[in-house]
C-alpha cells in the first residue's frame, strides 16, 4: 500500500493471471486521507494493451475510489514472464466541489508550480487458477503441489512458458477438433445428398423403362392392324382380277 500525503493507494502490483485470448482486469483502491478534494490520473507505458476506467476522477474527502485495470486479450505469450509495463498515477489537490469536468492536463503539470504526488506501478503475471487435482498417494497432508510457484504468487519462468505452451497447444488441439467435426459434417451432407440423386435417377429410369414398354407394344399391335389391312386389300383385289 502507497501511504502518500493524499492518496492511499493498494495495491502497487497489478497482478494479471496471463491466460491466451482473454481480457483479464484488475482493480486499484485510492482512498483519499485528507479533508480536501483530491484529483487524480491514470498513465501507463504501454496504453493499447490496458484500458483504465476510469483513468482520471475526483475522490472526495475521506472517500474512496475503484479503479479498474484490464489488459486486453492477447493472442501470444509475452516472451519473457518479468512484465516490464509500468503505471503511474498522479494525484493534486483541488478546490472544493471540483467535478472531473474541471480535471486539466495543466493540473498535473509539476512544472507549472503545482504540487503532485506520483506512485509507480508495476505490472506482474501470475499463474491462472487451476482447478483441483486429486492428492498423489503419499504426499503430506498441506503440502503445496506447485513448488514452481513463489510464496508471493509470482511465477517462475520455466512454469510460465510451459503453461503457455501447453495452452497454446490445447488451443490448437480444440480448433482442429471443429475443423475435422466440419468435414465430417459436410462429408455426411454430400452423401446424403448423393443417396437422394441415386434413388431419383433409379425412379426415373423405372419410369422410362415402362413407357418404353407401353411404346413397343403399340408398334406391334399396329403392325398387326397394318398387315391385316393389306391381307384386306389384296384378296379384294385378286377377286377383281
Amino acid at each position: 500500500m502507497s501511504t502518500g500525503d493524499l492518496l492511499s493507494i493498494e495495491p502497487l502490483e497489478l497482478k494479471f493471471p496471463f491466460e491466451l485470448r482473454k481480457q483479464i482486469s484488475c482493480s486499484l483502491l485510492l482512498s483519499n486521507k485528507t479533508d480536501n478534494y483530491v484529483a487524480f490520473k491514470v498513465k501507463t507505458t504501454n496504453p493499447k494493451k490496458y484500458c483504465v476506467r476510469p483513468n482520471t476522477g475526483i475522490v472526495l474527502p475521506r472517500s474512496t475510489c475503484d479503479v479498474i485495470v484490464t489488459m486486453q486479450a492477447q493472442k501470444e505469450a509475452p516472451p519473457d514472464p518479468q512484465c516490464k509495463d509500468k503505471f503511474l498515477l498522479q494525484s493534486v489537490k483541488v478546490n472544493d466541489g471540483a467535478t472531473v469536468k474541471d480535471i486539466t492536463a495543466e493540473m498535473f503539470n509539476k512544472e507549472a508550480g503545482h504540487v503532485v504526488e506520483e506512485c509507480k506501478l508495476r505490472v506482474v503475471y501470475v499463474s491462472p487458477p487451476q482447478p483441483p487435482s486429486p492428492v498423489p498417494e503419499g504426499s503430506e497432508e498441506g503440502s503445496s503441489p506447485r513448488g514452481s510457484v513463489s510464496d508471493n504468487g509470482h511465477v517462475n519462468a520455466a512454469e510460465f512458458a510451459n503453461a503457455a505452451r501447453a495452452f497454446s497447444e490445447q488451443l490448437e488441439s480444440q480448433d482442429k477438433s471443429s475443423e475435422a467435426r466440419a468435414l465430417i459434417s459436410k462429408l455426411t451432407e454430400e452423401k446424403n445428398n448423393a443417396i437422394q440423386q441415386n434413388n431419383k435417377l433409379r425412379q426415373e429410369l423405372e419410369l422410362l423403362r415402362r413407357q418404353g414398354s407401353k411404346s413397343s407394344g403399340g408398334v406391334s399391335f399396329m403392325f398387326v392392324i397394318f398387315v391385316g389391312l393389306l391381307g384386306i386389300i389384296m384378296g379384294y383385289l385378286m377377286k377383281k382380277s
